[in-house]
């Protein structure tokens, strides 16, 4: 028998790779591909995953050559790997800084290593409105001002560019991270955030200043950009996922760095401070007013507050939460290509497919930690995730038969049964902090009443939000009921379960930013449940298999269990 019957990879010609997950070496299969492809199915027994140009030059970013991803294939692969993948991984990993923009006194160019692939540059529609004029066989002057607009043509074209063209240093702004916490608590970073923040800042060189690292939620993203902000020295704006978020962040500033308040403003519906460190969020950052039929539309009256982008002499701009970037800030961070940007997030997955734009506009990935790595570091909380599947009632098999695709979809998600399972999950965690989360709001209300538990919505007052927050965090309250806006940037660390009655149909990085809110470290210990309730045989359980589809690939197992065995 041949010795590589005992792999776990099928490596196939059109790049698909096919994993056997009941496979000795299946963990070490998965934690090597997620380096370099992208999970795209996840059943029980064979996962499939595709290696795609922009895994592999996200994987080239990250410092990964053709050779090690080639070797690592081979070493795990059953049958021997397709000659025209080895050749395309080497060819796409090295189109990766074959051609880069670099800046000489006040002019941008354009440099290759090659003159066919300059030629072929040169002569490309979707580069030419850009060009200014040809310096050399191998160079192109190119608009300064369009510096994002040129690396998007590029990647499209299947040449991703490494800029080497700079940045500004922006306003100085002294300040250094504190030795001990406001609380007291000696404060040094953890080694995974010490090698993310020198990753992105690359000892301050053109190499660094631009890119996404990617960190667990519950791992200290914001630390992350606050280590960045002490290297860079230097005004920044955050743009974060809403208010209470901006708000932990400026908590977070006053606790961990010697900036003072003064320093720090919050820009939101409720105040307009721009601070030497000022604040935002993508929903204001993308408001515009109504406007007439008849008045002409331009980019700042479409967008008013586009205008905080420069308001100060930004040196950095974090992007919290990057897979959540709002389409219409990426055309504005494509005009300040000179700054410093720095994407923190839990997944670059994008369900709107924009991937690509946070590759070109915000950056590459420069640093990656496996979920399992800091869970077995003990960074992270270890948790368990589970998928009950329950019933659906023969009335409602009905009304699910001759709905439409949508409307299918809200009944299998509204199952009344989940309700008696729910019940049944909070007896059996009895004693345990429990979030509810759920997308309808008809659903929850109907939790909250027949439970007489407190429900947080988009329509909850700020206020009220911190308050139920603040008791959840404190105890006074076990049982708390979330609708979407629990999804992100929510500091509450001694949540250990978390029970999803309903879920945005196929969505990835919603089910990844749902057990993030329970992977903070337990203080004893405890260990974190996860539970998603789904209707059996229906929509809502092909979708909730897409949304497992990144935590699968993290390292997370979904135990299947039925609702008879709940009860």
């Amino acid at each position: 028998m041949n010795s590589l019957s005992a792999n776990p990879l099928i490596v196939q010609s059109d790049r698909t790779v096919l994993v056997e997950v009941d496979n000795p070496r299946y963990e070490l299969a998965r934690d090597q591909l997620s380096r370099f492809a992208e999970l795209e199915k996840s059943p029980e027994y064979v996962h499939s995953y595709r290696i795609t140009p922009l895994s592999l030059w996200n994987a080239a970013a990250a410092g990964l050559d053709a050779g090690a991803i080639i070797a690592s294939l081979q070493d795990l692969a059953k049958y021997p790997v397709p000659d025209n993948v080895s050749r395309d991984i080497s060819d796409y990993v090295a189109r990766y800084g074959r051609v880069k923009l670099v800046r000489e006194d006040s002019c941008l160019y354009l440099v290759a290593d090659d003159l066919a692939i300059m030629s072929e540059l040169s002569h490309q529609k979707r580069l030419l409105p850009y060009l200014l004029e040809s310096v050399s066989p191998l160079k192109l002057r190119v608009d300064p001002r369009r510096r994002g607009h040129v690396k998007q043509a590029l990647v499209a074209m299947g040449y991703p560019v490494e800029d080497l063209a700079g940045y500004v240093q922006g306003a100085p702004l002294p300040h250094s991270l504190r030795r001990c916490t406001l609380a007291g608590e000696a404060l040094s970073l953890r080694p995974y955030q010490v090698d993310a923040a020198c990753a992105f800042y690359a000892g301050g060189s053109s190499r660094g200043g631009s890119g996404v690292v990617v960190l667990p939620c519950g791992a200290g993203k914001t630390v992350v950009g606050l280590a960045v902000m002490a290297k860079t020295q230097c005004a920044t704006l955050v743009l974060t996922t809403n208010t209470i978020a901006a708000r932990q962040w400026m908590s977070e500033l006053l606790d961990k760095t010697d900036l003072r308040p003064e320093d720090i403003g919050e820009y939101s519906g409720d105040c307009k401070q721009v601070r030497p460190v000022t604040i935002s969020t993508y929903q204001m950052m993308t408001y515009h007013a109504p406007q007439r039929e008849d008045e002409p539309r331009s980019q700042e009256v479409e967008y008013p507050h586009f205008s905080l982008f420069n308001e100060q002499d930004w040196g950095l701009i974090i992007y919290d939460e990057v897979h959540l970037l709002p389409a219409p800030v990426f055309r504005i961070t494509a005009e300040i290509q000179s700054r410093r940007r720095l994407g923190l997030t839990a997944t670059l997955v994008r369900e709107d497919g924009r991937e690509t734009d946070v590759f070109s506009l915000i950056g590459p990935k420069k640093y990656d930690a496996p979920w399992k790595d800091l869970e077995r570091q003990g960074w992270i909380a270890t948790a368990e995730c589970h998928e009950v599947r329950i019933a659906l009632d023969e009335a409602l098999r009905l009304d699910y038969a001759i709905a439409d695709d949508r409307d299918r979809y809200r009944v299998a998600a509204e199952n009344p049964r989940k309700l008696e399972v729910l019940e049944s999950l909070m007896s059996r965690h009895a004693d345990d902090s429990v979030l509810i989360i759920g997308v309808y709001l008809s659903q929850l209300s109907e939790v909250a009443q027949r439970y007489g538990l407190p429900v947080i919505t988009g329509k909850t007052p700020l206020r009220e939000r911190e308050s139920l927050y603040d008791r959840f965090r404190s105890g006074a309250l076990k049982r708390l009921i979330v609708s979407k806006v629990g999804n992100f940037a929510v500091d509450l660390p001694d949540a250990n379960v978390a029970i999803q009655i309903s879920g945005s149909f196929g969505s990835r990085q919603e089910e990844a930013q749902r057990l993030g809110r329970i992977l903070r470290p337990k203080r004893l210990g405890t260990l974190a449940h996860f539970y998603t309730l789904v209707t059996r045989d229906t929509r809502d359980q092909d979708c909730a298999a897409k949304r497992q589809l990144f935590l699968t690939e993290q390292g997370y197992h979904y135990d299947i269990l039925y609702e008879d065995e709940v009860h």
